[in-house]
């Protein structure tokens, strides 16, 4: 496949204020958040509760952390942990970190042993920040783990009195209080970063060679990756974004932070762009549908960018209706497809109008966005972003160069493609080649160049020789009223290679019979497609963003089944 030979019919979809090519400054990531604080000083940064602070006291702040990193002996390029879910304080030490020239290495604050002790290791951080909370489960690694300095923070450290006083009561009387041996030396408070103690001396990285991130992947299968991100690789991508969402005011929006910042969908979007734009960020820990509902009533985001797991919870409060959720200008929806049906209820629910978009860690993350004044068709991840080219290519070989309408691997190139994963040269090999993103995802270009995604090339279902395609199963089922949440794999099969099976969970009060799901199915898919099992549970295993964990369904399939097989085979022997 030859870069000349590409097709780029999306250019024409463009909106009119959206250039094909956009001019690409080379510069660190933070200068996002130096320009905001130069320009627009007195905004509102951040507001958490009853705390805020502005966007020059901000940029003072991480500056301070940044030469207090450094006088506790971090170097360029060292690898820094932070360890913490959406906080003010997570805000302040990404920034800082970049600032002193450090790598951020952003860790889920609910994993566990096995998954810290890889990430840990294979990046080889040197500090972690992190919070109290997680004090218990760090502890009992730190022999294992070659950590030189730990800051602790405390949700306190972003409350205003009386919340402090109140927080601390609740944490004693919950018993969730933890007694931290601080010695100043190896575990330090957070104070010890945000107080003054040396003179901040700007250091600029090379922003196409160094790091800014490394974002290690879900991992839902398989040792996770991390994945090399350059701050070129991260500002381009704000750029570009900022070019498609092109009729967003600066300095007016107000981004409700949902997504957490350790995925990088939620650091690009709910962190540099809103830094960008010179929004209010305001982070929100932890998703329970009602407070978040509160929130909106509270905060009055404007920009409410989430996954589909959260605007399906939503649309199942039955109260839904009191909430006034006009403030809210944009909708951006990612991680995941959207199922049509969701998407349509909540636009009817709510007003607001839901934008996908698409993209993947290894694309800093954002690489397809739907235009905001042109055509969306629903069901579609959008156009390529501005200097991005997008193909579609054989499943087989991944080098001939498919027509529009016709199935395939979907790759990508662009500014925002990652350097590669971190010490995995040949996994690295695999994923990037001439430049090209292989992405793992099977999809299709229209005629106008809009793409749509169908499926995982490692969700394929193989049944009686058919391709099929599970997405197109699990929108059907959610078409289905008493369905609340659905997903369907393939599972091996003695004569037909495999068959499907559907996990569904159905709405609360509600009764579902497996007949009537499969009486539904039969009504609008082809007879292999209809799932042969179901099972009913009362949820589905899902990322931190709410993404379903189809792999890890099949996964549970396939250690059942050869369990049996061994039981079976056991049998024989005795008999």
């Amino acid at each position: 496949m030859h870069d000349k030979d590409i097709q780029r019919p999306w250019l024409k979809s463009f909106d009119k204020e959206v250039s094909p090519h956009l001019d690409y400054e080379e510069i660190p990531v933070y200068e996002y958040l130096d320009r905001t604080s130069r320009e627009h000083p007195q905004r509102t940064a951040i507001v958490f509760n009853n705390w805020k602070i502005n966007y020059k006291k901000l940029s003072q702040l991480t500056e301070t952390v940044a030469a207090n990193l450094r006088s506790y002996g971090l170097n360029p390029g060292d690898k820094v942990a932070i360890m913490l879910p959406n906080l003010p304080q997570t805000i302040i030490a990404y920034w800082g970190v970049l600032r002193a020239g450090g790598v951020v290495v952003f860790i889920n604050p609910l994993y566990m042993e096995k998954e810290l002790l890889h990430h840990f290791g294979d990046s080889g951080a040197r500090f972690l920040i992190t919070i109290d909370l997680v004090w218990p489960k760090i502890s009992g690694l730190l022999p294992r783990l070659d950590l030189e300095r730990i800051f602790i923070t405390s949700i306190p450290d972003c409350l205003r009195f009386p919340l402090t006083w109140l927080y601390r009561i609740k944490m004693r009387r919950d018993k969730q209080a933890h007694d931290i041996p601080f010695d100043n030396q190896t575990v330090l408070e957070w104070k010890n970063l945000i107080h003054s103690r040396e003179v901040y001396i700007k250091y600029t990285p090379d922003p196409v060679k160094d790091l800014a991130v490394l974002q290690y992947t879900g991992g839902t299968t398989g040792i996770s990756k991390g994945v090399m991100l350059t701050h070129y690789n991260l500002s381009s991508n704000v750029r570009q974004a900022m070019a498609m969402l092109h009729n967003i005011s600066i300095g007016e929006h107000t981004v409700l932070g949902l997504l957490p910042y350790f995925h990088i969908y939620g650091l690009t979007v709910c962190l540099n762009f809103a830094t960008a734009i010179g929004a209010t960020l305001a982070p929100y820990p932890r998703f329970v549908p009602k407070d978040v509902l509160k929130a909106i009533n509270k905060v009055k985001p404007t920009i409410f960018p989430s996954a589909p797991a959260v605007f399906q919870a939503l649309l199942q409060q039955k109260d839904l209706h009191k909430y006034d959720l006009s403030s809210i200008d944009y909708c951006i929806s990612g991680s995941a497809p959207l199922p049509l049906e969701s998407m349509k209820k909540f636009r009817s629910a709510t007003g607001a109008e839901i934008i996908e978009g698409y993209g993947l860690t290894e694309a800093s993350p954002i690489t397809h966005f739907n235009p905001l004044r042109g055509l969306r068709k629903l069901g579609s991840i959008g156009l390529p972003f501005p200097d991005t080219d997008a193909a579609v290519v054989d499943m087989e070989t991944g080098t001939q160069l498919l027509a529009p309408g016709e199935t395939g691997e979907l790759v990508i190139k662009g500014p925002q493609v990652m350097k590669g994963y971190w010490n995995q040269d040949e996994e690295t090999a695999r994923t990037l080649r001439n430049g090209w993103l292989y992405t793992g995802d099977i999809a299709y270009m229209d005629e106008e160049g809009y793409f749509f995604i169908v499926d995982r090339k490692k969700d394929l279902i193989i049944t009686g020789g058919y391709n099929v395609y599970p997405r197109e199963i699990d929108e059907v089922l959610y078409e289905h009223p008493k369905v609340k949440e659905a997903v369907s794999v393939g599972i091996p099969h003695s004569t037909r290679g495999e068959v499907v099976k559907a996990f569904v969970v159905p709405v609360e009060g509600e009764e579902l019979t497996k007949a009537e799901i499969v009486s539904f199915c039969k009504q609008k898919l082809a007879g292999y497609k209809v799932p042969r099992q179901i099972e009913f549970r009362d949820e589905l295993p899902k990322t931190i963003v709410g993404k379903v964990l189809r792999r890890a369904l099949r996964e549970e399939e396939l250690a059942l089944l050869n369990k049996a097989k061994n039981t079976q085979e056991s049998a024989s022997i005795q008999a």
